[in-house]
Formats: C-alpha cells, structure tokens, sequence
C-alpha cells in the first residue's frame, strides 16, 4: 500500500489535532515537563543528537592543561583580540 502525499498530510494533520487534545488533557503539574519534551522532539536532530553525545571523558593531557594555564594568563594580561577586531583584521 503506497501512501500520496495528500494521504500522508491527512494523516498528520490528524496526528497534530489528536495531539492538540492531548495537550488539553495534560494535568497542571506535568504542563512543564510536557513542554520541556515537545521542544526536545521539536529541537534540530543534529543539535539533539549533540545533547545526547556522552560527556568527554578522556583525560586530560599535560599539554592541553599547559595551553589552557597560558590562554588564561593572555586573558589575565589583556593579551586577547574581540571577534570584532579579528574580522576587521581579516577583513570580514
């Protein structure tokens, strides 16, 4: 059985007033954890699948801690340039 697009936009557009009910039938205390999982589902996949990525757990090196202790003493001593000068300096 091959559906038409017609067919399928029907089909979603029962899907979403079905839906539409639901939302007016979500008790008080679950309106906020309902919201919070439609923007979930309604968020870009790319986006959502970097939400869901595990967190980084590999160690640290003593090289990315030397570059990190440097960056922080550049920004202590104003040795830093803002997005802005860079583009100027780039000329974009």
């Amino acid at each position: 059985m091959t559906i038409t697009t017609a067919g399928r936009t029907a089909m979603e557009a029962k899907v979403k007033e079905r839906l539409h009910r639901l939302v007016e039938q979500i008790p008080e205390g679950e309106v906020h954890t309902a919201e919070r999982f439609l923007e979930y589902l309604a968020v870009d996949p790319v986006l959502r699948s970097l939400m869901n990525a595990p967190e980084d757990d590999e160690p640290v090196t003593p090289e990315e801690e030397e570059a990190v202790r440097e960056a922080l003493e550049d920004v202590a001593a104003g040795r830093m340039h803002s997005i802005e000068e860079v583009k100027q300096e780039l000329g974009l």
